[in-house]
């Protein structure tokens, strides 16, 4: 069977930069990591990682290119997975990280499950749509302390106004 995935760059502008693409349900995590590489024109030398996600593209377990963990910890492998182990009808959805100096972010679902076509190579690069920019789109990452959200008043060394119990040990 072949999977057809479509590969969203996770961007703000207003145009959607987007591949379909064409791989064996046989094939590995770093065979479908190499199709989005290339098509999407990196030279695939940096690390990435893949991550299942849920329907709201929550990030969940990595599957990494290299092993990068400390001795003892386990981590799934791309080369090592398989993407019939991973993705299917009921698990649709990886995000998937390039170069962590810069995260490019794209978003992967399978689309459809289908015949392998004869004559066909595979991986195969069925559509393109958009350019992809020179630099990765900027991530806006909401603070955890907002200085908005700071009381202005507040002094750290006016201990008689603090809210706990001084006697709590």
């Amino acid at each position: 069977m072949i999977y057809r995935f479509r590969v969203i760059l996770d961007n703000d502008t207003e145009e959607d930069i987007f591949r379909d693409l064409e791989i064996r349900e046989t094939d590995t995590l770093e065979d479908l990591h190499n199709i989005i590489t290339q098509s999407f024109g990196f030279d695939g030398s940096e690390m990435a990682s893949f991550y299942i996600s849920d329907d709201e593209w929550n990030q969940g377990e990595e599957i990494s290119l290299f092993d990068m963990s400390e001795t003892g910890n386990e981590v799934r492998l791309m080369n090592e997975t398989a993407l019939d182990d991973t993705v299917h009808e009921a698990q649709t959805k990886l995000i998937y990280v390039y170069d962590f100096l810069n995260m490019w972010t794209f978003y992967v679902e399978l689309a459809e499950i289908a015949e392998e076509t004869e004559g066909v190579d595979y991986p195969n690069l069925m559509f393109v749509q958009g350019q992809v920019p020179e630099n990765a789109p900027e991530k806006l990452f909401e603070a955890e302390n907002d200085d908005d959200d700071l009381d202005d008043d507040f002094n750290i060394d006016d201990y008689d106004n603090l809210d706990f119990n001084e006697n709590w040990n």
